[in-house]
Order: structure tokens, then sequence, then C-alpha cells
């Protein structure tokens, strides 16, 4: 493994892993107030985009970062339109 490659999976390690406190604590609270819908949606969609990019590319780094990242992310947009619905 070459030193870029390091360099990847590092910053992919925080960059994913930043959240996970904010998936835990909205899962657990269940409180999605203060989540902006707009800004989730956007992500998601930046995030699979990074991951067609990473397959494309054969990054095994983008790739890994952000599958983990959207596994992350996505149940909590899932709740935030959920209590968008609930709360019309």
């Amino acid at each position: 493994m070459d030193y870029n490659l390091y360099v990847g999976f590092f910053a992919a390690f925080f960059t994913t892993f930043a959240f996970v406190p904010q998936t835990i604590k909205t899962l657990r609270t269940k409180n999605t107030d203060g989540i902006s819908l707009l800004m989730y949606t956007m992500f998601i969609i930046g995030v699979i985009s990074w991951v067609f990019y990473g397959y494309l590319k054969s990054d095994i780094a983008v790739l890994s970062a952000n599958i983990i990242t959207f596994v992350l992310a996505f149940p909590v947009l899932i709740m935030v339109i959920s209590d968008k619905k609930r709360n019309k």
C-alpha cells in the first residue's frame, strides 16, 4: 500500500465516522429537531455520487468510506423525512 492510500484512509476514517455520534443520538432520542432536510438530502446525493466515483476510479478508500457514510447518514434522513411528514 502506498503513502497516498494511507492518507486517503486516514481522511476517510475521520470524515466517515464523524457521523456516528449524530446517528446514535438521533436513533436513540428519535429527535430530529434542528436537522435540515435539505442539507441531509443534498449530502446523501453527494455521498451516492462519491460511491459511484470511487467505483469508476477503483478507489477503495473513497468507495468504502462513502458506503459507510451512506449507511450512517441514510437512517437519519429517513427519520427527518418521517418527522416532517408527521408534523405537517
